[in-house]
């Protein structure tokens, strides 16, 4: 039922009744599995077209995505903070493939999602520290200047980064709104990006999409390294290969939890 017309008799212009209704929604939606509009709107005791503006207003905001007739939670909701049983069933499955990554390629690794221009560090495993700054879960940096930004930035279905602010961060950074433009361009092209020392001097890395099941970019995975250890040649022959397949083993796994119905991981390609 909507508690929403009480709570606003009670507590007045001090509720946001759009607001109570909009994360009444969200909750709905974080349901094994997610939910439709009807289901939705049963949930939470809303007009179908109350829940349906909601929805879609989520949806273009990157948090909820459509899964044929039902609505799925994206990575994205980790940055409200409820949804934390989700974050950490996400990180659960991505990180035992992050560790087995940095087992084989010895340098640090991470899984990241997009959130607004910027990029949010989900799950890492890190061996040496390579940065000025220490990368944690929850760590953001901007997403025009790393390689994660630029393969989530190219599974976007338009080209935000048209309106992205680009500052150098270094001697190497790219400003030019159109050579950014060609970089996720490029990125989209190869399934893969490369950033030789954009966010700090001294730091290359190597990044490939996450999908879900529907084929949509939800997150990226990286290996880092300092620029003395590998050329981005290096990271290309020696790196990619090994990238891709742990990319692979977090969509399989990710989608056996999504969906039961998926064959179990014993059986799953890799």
């Amino acid at each position: 039922m909507d508690a929403s017309p009480a709570a606003k008799k009670e507590l007045g212009a001090g509720y946001l009744q759009s607001l109570a209704r909009g994360l009444a929604v969200l909750v709905a939606l974080g349901r094994p599995g997610g939910a439709t509009l009807a289901g939705a709107a049963r949930a939470t005791g809303l007009p179908r077209a109350t829940a349906r503006r909601a929805v879609q207003t989520l949806e273009r905001l990157g948090y909820v995505a459509a899964d044929g007739p039902r609505f799925v939670l994206l990575p994205k909701v980790l940055e409200l903070g409820y949804a934390h049983l989700s974050g950490r069933t996400f990180r659960a499955v991505v990180q035992p493939h992050l560790a087995d990554l940095v087992a084989r390629v010895h340098e640090s690794a991470s899984v990241a999602v997009l959130s607004g221009d910027d990029i949010v560090y989900l799950a890492r495993v890190p061996t040496r520290r390579i940065m000025s700054v220490d990368i944690t879960v929850g760590t953001r940096f901007p997403a025009y200047a790393t390689a994660m930004g630029r393969v989530l930035l190219a599974g976007l279905p338009d080209e935000p980064q048209n309106g992205i602010v680009s500052p150098p961060l270094t001697s190497h950074t790219i400003t030019s709104p159109a050579e950014l433009r060609a970089a996720v361009r490029q990125a989209a092209a190869d399934g893969y990006a490369v950033v030789d020392q954009e966010l700090e001097e001294g730091v290359r890395s190597i990044a490939v999409p996450v999908h879900d099941r529907a084929g949509r970019v939800i997150a990226a995975v990286n290996v880092a390294t300092h620029a003395s250890r590998a050329t981005p040649a290096d990271l290309r022959a020696d790196v990619l290969p090994a990238l891709r397949e742990a990319a692979a083993r977090m969509e399989a796994d990710l989608a056996y939890v999504l969906d039961p119905a998926s064959p179990p991981p014993d059986r799953l390609p890799g």
